[in-house]
Formats: C-alpha cells, sequence, structure tokens
C-alpha cells in the first residue's frame, strides 16, 4: 500500500462529511462554503491574533477576518476580558440594563448622522428593520437597491433580479424593490424621478463588498444624497462592512456624506454577534413603542454582546489602530502592485482602508457588469495555491479580503511573497 493510501484522510475532510448529513451544504452561511473555488471547506479550531488554526494542526494567516468583524485580530485580549467578566453576571436579562445605554452613547457621541439607535443580532436584522422603518416614516413601499451590492438575506433586498438573488422570494416583495447602477448617477436621477411618490429609501453600501472591492466614483456618494434630498427619499447606508473598518467613523466620515439612516454590524460587536441602526430622531422615534412601526429581539442589546461593543470601540478609538491598518494595508499592496507589474498579470488591486481585493482582470470595476469580467477560475487556482502556502483569503473571487491591526510587517510580506510565487505559477 502506498503512503498516500495508507495515510488517514485530514480530520477537516471527515468532519465536512459528516456535517453534510446534518447542515445543508456543510455550512451555516453559504459565504464559506468553497463550492466556487472546487475543494472542502476547512474546519477552524482556534484564532489568536493574525492567525487562524485548523483541527489538523496547520495554520494560516487570515484574510477573511471573520466576514469582517476581527478588526484587531482574533480573540483581541481586552475584548475576551470584557465578555467574560459579564457573562459571569448572566448572559441575558430580558430587560434593560447599563450596557445598552453605554454603547448606544458611544455610538451617538461618534456618528455625526445618529441621534439614536436600536441594537439588533445582525446585519442582516439591521437592513431588514431599517427599511421596514423607512417605509412606515414615509407611508412608501418602494425601495432602491443597486445592482452587485449585498445587504443580508431579507426578502427585501434578496429580490433584486440581478447580483444577490434568491428563489422563494414572494412575487409581490419583489415588485417593491428595484435596482440602478452602483456608480451611476444619471440612471439613479432617472429611477428617482419616475417613481418618485413611490420610493421610501434607497439603500447602498457606500463601498461594494460582495463585487469585488468597489470604490465610490468621486463625488457620486454625495451626488446620491443630494438625489435622495431632491426627491423626498430617505437615504439608507449599509455600513454593516465598512462601519468602523474604513475609518473610525466610517465610510460616511471618510467621504463627507450624511445618511438618513446607517446599519452595523460586524466589526462593531468585537466578534459578538450585533447589529444595529441608528438616524435622525424624528425618525427613529417611529419605532414601537414610542411609534407605530414594529421591530423585537429576545437577544438584542445582550449584556455579552455590549460589552464586546464597547471594549472594541475603547480601542478603536485609539487613532494609532487605523494608522496600523493602513500602513499593513499599503505594504501588502505595493508589494502585489510590483510582482503584478513584473509578471504583466491581468490583476489589478482594490482597496479602501483594510478592505481590499485582487481582482482577476485587467478592467478596473466600477459596477456589477464589470464585475462579471473577473476570471473566477484563475483565482480559484490562486486561492489553493496561497492556501496551501498558510494564506487564508475567502474562497470567493468577488467578496472582499479584510486586515487587522494584528497582522504584523513580518505577517505582510510573507503573505506578499506566497502570493507573488501563486502567480508566478499561474502567469509565468
Amino acid at each position: 500500500m502506498t503512503d498516500s493510501l495508507a495515510k488517514s484522510p485530514p480530520r477537516s475532510f471527515l468532519r465536512g462529511k459528516e456535517i453534510e448529513k446534518l447542515i445543508p451544504g456543510g455550512v451555516n452561511s453559504p459565504f464559506r462554503s468553497f463550492t466556487e473555488v472546487g475543494g472542502q471547506a476547512i474546519f477552524m479550531d482556534r484564532g489568536r491574533g493574525s492567525r487562524l488554526y485548523d483541527i489538523d494542526g496547520n495554520e494560516y494567516i487570515d484574510y477573511v477576518g471573520a466576514w469582517g468583524p476581527a478588526i484587531l485580530g482574533h480573540a483581541p485580549e481586552p475584548v475576551i476580558e470584557a465578555v467574560c467578566r459579564t457573562l459571569k453576571n448572566g448572559p441575558l436579562f430580558g430587560a434593560p440594563h447599563e450596557l445598552e445605554l453605554e454603547l448606544a452613547s458611544r455610538i451617538v457621541s461618534t456618528i455625526d448622522s445618529i441621534d439614536m439607535v436600536r441594537f439588533v443580532n445582525s446585519g442582516t436584522e439591521a437592513v431588514m428593520s431599517s427599511i421596514r422603518l423607512a417605509r412606515g416614516f414615509t407611508g412608501r413601499d418602494l425601495i432602491v437597491t443597486f445592482e452587485g451590492c449585498y445587504h443580508g438575506h431579507s426578502d427585501a433586498t434578496l429580490a433584486s433580479r440581478s447580483g444577490h438573488h434568491s428563489s422563494g422570494v414572494p412575487e409581490g416583495t419583489a415588485r417593491n424593490t428595484v435596482s440602478a447602477p452602483f456608480n451611476d448617477l444619471d440612471s439613479l436621477d432617472n429611477l428617482l424621478e419616475k417613481h418618485q411618490q413611490e420610493i421610501a429609501a434607497v439603500i447602498i453600501e457606500p463601498v461594494a463588498g460582495s463585487m469585488g472591492v468597489v470604490p465610490p466614483d468621486e463625488g457620486y456618494l454625495q451626488g446620491l444624497q443630494a438625489l435622495c434630498a431632491k426627491y423626498g427619499v430617505l437615504l439608507i447606508l449599509d455600513e454593516v462592512l465598512t462601519g468602523f473598518r474604513v475609518a473610525h467613523k466610517g465610510a460616511q466620515g471618510l467621504y463627507g456624506i450624511t445618511p438618513d439612516l446607517t446599519c452595523y454590524g460586524k466589526a462593531l460587536g468585537g466578534g459578538m454577534p450585533i447589529g444595529a441602526y441608528g438616524g435622525r430622531r424624528e425618525i427613529m422615534e417611529h419605532l414601537s413603542p414610542a411609534g407605530k412601526v414594529y421591530q423585537a429581539g429576545t437577544f438584542s442589546g445582550n449584556p455579552v454582546t455590549m460589552s464586546g461593543g464597547i471594549a472594541i470601540l475603547d480601542l478603536l478609538a485609539d487613532p494609532d489602530v487605523y494608522e496600523v491598518l493602513e500602513s499593513r494595508s499599503n505594504r501588502l499592496f505595493k508589494g502585489l502592485s510590483r510582482c503584478i507589474d513584473d509578471l504583466g498579470a491581468p490583476v489589478s488591486l482594490a482597496r479602501v482602508g483594510s478592505m481590499f481585493a485582487i481582482h482577476f482582470t485587467e478592467r478596473r470595476i466600477r459596477n456589477f457588469v464589470d464585475s462579471k469580467t473577473i476570471d473566477e477560475k484563475s483565482f480559484a487556482r490562486f486561492f489553493h495555491l496561497v492556501l496551501e502556502g498558510g494564506i487564508y483569503l475567502p474562497p470567493t473571487a468577488v467578496d472582499a479580503a479584510c486586515l487587522s491591526s494584528a497582522h504584523s510587517e513580518a505577517d505582510i510580506d510573507e503573505t506578499v511573497e506566497k502570493m507573488t510565487a501563486a502567480l508566478a505559477a499561474i502567469y509565468n
């Protein structure tokens, strides 16, 4: 018997086969699947700092960042300590407590556009609730989304006919969602003019993170805000991914815009499951029990999550964190740019703050149509080459990777070395 046949399969492979019998697709979120790149998802055992460790003992420099939350790396000690202290007092009360007040105060004092905030349990819940609130406040039904933007898995945002969509969404719901191209003010202007008496809100990712990392064109978000004001439509900024990541005040601070409502998740919780939405007082006071727009949640604002959020915001208040994030991200991109130029590879790079993407196309991605030019097969080969070298990326050609302040210069240099070798193997 050969060594390869005698060797037992890795535990990750065996566990993957077991879990597929119990959990559809073997994952509790499709993003975690390796369907788009081939192979089988890896079972992780623990994370610490910039590293993940799988159940077979392999170590990876991680650029998934738990899909965004791990802005300070995995298991930052002050957050873990705060959560453990809180847990000892009980994880859930089903009643108001001071930690809710404390985290709400921090958010309101940090984000200029927010007078009041409501906590939920995920980014999806935050978006779903903000859309209901916008409809209740305006008395209108239509929602405008943008092709290729991702806003979680509620019916209203999966009703788009392009980009992220799903079967099982009622036709009546789908009729209340209309889409426009990203980075195209003229198309949006025409759409708002046509439906201005019907549209409750426009919702947008200020930096699209699921069709590559696609930044707004210069002046685009400001123009979008002006159009919403012109037609009396609410602007909802989905900062679930960008909030507290691309800058301390998020994308709205980075680009200088003022939305009516903002949605948060991911980095806000310090690794705890969290969502939040907030905005102008006159809008937020339409929420029950102050108003008639109903939204509730047993676990919303639970003490453990609130303590994680407080701890992470305390740490992110230090401007040095964002200087480190920018420095490490810039170091990574300089190294990769040199490699791409030397190889003449048909690859482009995109980054906003510590969100980044390696696009396997020479075309600069500005919208969903452009993103369809990305060579998914070449990315899949690249993904597995760097994975074998101990670099863990999102297993999809179009989703944002995330860097953390825990990544050292040595981590970055090793990553550039492994990615350079992978690109050379593909394009030499």
